[in-house]
């Protein structure tokens, strides 16, 4: 990767842990990576719970991580519902709804779907439906196929925000990664261009893929969803590809700094 970096993104659910486990050395290299002079933003499609809740969970693991550090898909899909002024039905876990608070959900002309397991059933999925049918727009929080728990990969939101559009014909707009406006959004924050970022992520579509159609580079880490074969699904291939975010950071600083 020849490139002047100037930031990293990271993602964090099966990059820098797995539910309530830190991944190998991930809290003491997110430490190293701070030392370097690049600037760090965390991202995720994590929808399961609030922001604040999942960096009350990252702190109880050890990380060094702060509430403005963490840019979501939920705050990216909640700036979308104010900008469309629409009131939701939201598919979300009851511990994700903190960052939604406020918004009208009364009489909802609109569908928003993320992580949410308890929903995925059949009446609560007719009445998104029936809204779809009626003109109600459709938005995915993001489309993650599947996802990575403690007792193995799990389905994510993609499959069923699919099965809905293949039923209505209505195409949903998808804010969290891999879309490109996503990472922009990111990194403006940053003050920083893409071509002057690299990702670091487990999901090959979604991190390494999205990350490098927005025009960064990207870091596959063989931890949380990898599978055996990923870094081939997706052209151009990852930048690298490493064992773990342990080993990204150790390629970032050791030899990308250094040429």
């Amino acid at each position: 990767m020849s490139r002047k970096l100037c930031a990293v993104l990271v993602d964090l659910s099966g990059t820098l842990h797995v539910e309530d486990t830190a991944t190998p050395g991930a809290v003491e290299a997110l430490r190293r990576l701070r030392e370097c002079p690049l600037k760090v933003k965390f991202v995720t499609n994590t929808t399961k719970e609030s922001k604040q809740m999942l960096v009350n969970r990252l702190q109880k693991l050890g990380f060094d991580i702060q509430p403005e550090e963490v840019f979501t898909s939920l705050t990216a899909a909640r700036n979308l519902v104010e900008e469309m002024k629409v009131r939701p039905m939201l598919f979300l876990q009851d511990s994700a709804l903190q960052d939604f608070e406020g918004i009208d959900t009364t009489n909802p002309n609109a569908v928003v779907i993320g992580l949410a397991p308890d929903m995925f059933n059949y009446r609560p999925l007719n009445d998104a439906f029936r809204l779809l049918l009626g003109g109600a727009p459709l938005i995915a929080i993001h489309k993650a196929r599947y996802y990575k728990k403690s007792d193995g990969l799990s389905l994510g939101p993609g499959p069923f925000v699919t099965g809905l559009e293949y039923a209505t014909d209505v195409r949903a707009t998808v804010v969290g990664k891999p879309e490109t406006m996503f990472f922009r959004e990111a990194l403006k924050t940053l003050g920083c261009a893409p071509e002057e970022a690299v990702m670091i992520g487990d999901d090959v579509r979604d991190d390494v893929g999205g990350a490098q159609t927005a025009g960064m580079a990207g870091i596959l880490v063989r931890t949380g969803k990898y599978r055996p074969g990923d870094e081939e699904k997706i052209h151009p291939p990852p930048t690298t590809v490493c064992d773990s975010f342990t080993q990204a950071v150790d390629y970032i600083c050791n030899k990308v700094l250094q040429t």
